[in-house]
């Protein structure tokens, strides 16, 4: 099918671009610069021909894009955290469901898919969460933007749009044009510290998350929702594996409480009052790496044949591909530089 995609320069969206082509179906990208297309994807031996120049914002350049499309693929969105950004993430997040997403289920097209996320469900406790969990009320303008798409797409999947959603954990991996949150934190473990403190982290490679979104694109129609999880990983585990895979220690590991690190949070929403800055410092932050209580993909595998690779993979890749790309020396990187 010819797939229309937005945000196909970004992380997750590039290597959905790549698993895509692999398959076999034919792509245009709508993006904001067509020169980070060349960029993101030369390495590659390819570059997308099939581009339109625009934005979600601008209703005139979502219908050039989508015209003739049998499919669409919609991972673009705002992530910031500055209070000052607030009202444009809201605005650009809503304006994105409803030129894309509601546009193609407009358009009665056949195959669409949209990208959420895990964290909509989030609530402390034991029980792990699932496509199924409870919507959790937001708290922060980015998840708000999240748990507003979600309704409005929920609603078209009543209606009987051919709507499918993934929800991704946090994606790590190798390629990454922007450097997201999880490469991000990630690089932070090697280069700068890490903290030993209550919780855990959950991963899920990109490479995965891009599988399955080829995989939803060709289901059959229906309100299909579906996780992308690998194994919840304890803090100390994190740490171990990072440690095993580059064979040497983390340079810095700092041992600090639950408690301690969602109090600290609170300081950071206190200070963002006064100080704006893109730093994760809040009590959300700090309650989500301290309480996560685990995803539940097992459905995924299950129904869709969908399996996660194990994290050490993922990380090693990762790795090497910081090395690679100059993010961190040989010397962190230990024998995955070799």
């Amino acid at each position: 099918m010819r797939v229309m995609v937005t945000g196909g320069t970004g992380f997750t969206g590039s290597h959905t671009v790549r698993a895509l082509r692999a398959a076999g179906h034919e792509l245009r990208l709508l993006v904001r610069d067509r020169a980070k297309v060349r960029r993101v994807f030369e390495r590659d031996g390819f570059v997308p021909s099939d581009v339109v120049v625009g934005d979600v914002m601008d209703e005139a350049s979502v219908v050039e894009a989508m015209r003739g499309c049998d499919g669409v693929f919609h991972a673009a969105a705002l992530v910031d955290l500055r209070r000052s950004m607030a009202r444009r993430v809201l605005d650009t997040n809503a304006a994105g469901v409803e030129r894309v997403i509601v546009g193609a289920a407009k358009r009665g097209l056949p195959s669409i898919v949209y990208v959420s996320s895990m964290s909509i469900f989030f609530r402390p406790g034991p029980v792990p969460l699932t496509p199924e969990s409870e919507i959790v009320p937001p708290s922060t303008a980015y998840a708000r933007s999240k748990v507003d798409a979600e309704r409005v797409v929920r609603r078209l999947q009543e209606d009987g749009a051919a709507i499918r959603i993934s929800y991704p954990a946090g994606i790590v991996g190798p390629d990454d044009p922007g450097m997201t949150d999880a490469n991000r934190a990630l690089w932070a473990w090697i280069a700068q510290m890490s903290i030993d403190t209550d919780g855990g982290f959950q991963p899920v490679d990109v490479r995965d998350v891009a599988a399955l979104h080829v995989k939803l694109l060709e289901l059959p129609a229906g309100p299909h929702r579906y996780a992308a999880a690998a194994p919840m990983l304890s803090w100390e585990e994190n740490y171990a594996l990072i440690e095993e895979v580059t064979g040497r220690k983390l340079r810095l590991r700092v041992p600090i409480s639950g408690a301690g690190l969602r109090a600290l949070g609170h300081v950071g929403d206190f200070v963002k009052r006064f100080v704006d800055f893109a730093f994760p410092l809040t009590f959300d932050s700090m309650l989500f790496a301290t309480q996560w209580p685990g995803v539940d993909a097992s459905r995924t595998t299950r129904e869709l044949g969908q399996s996660f690779r194990p994290v050490r993979e993922t990380y090693s890749d990762a790795i090497r591909w910081l090395h690679r790309d100059g993010h961190i020396s040989a010397k962190l990187a230990g024998r995955l530089a070799r």
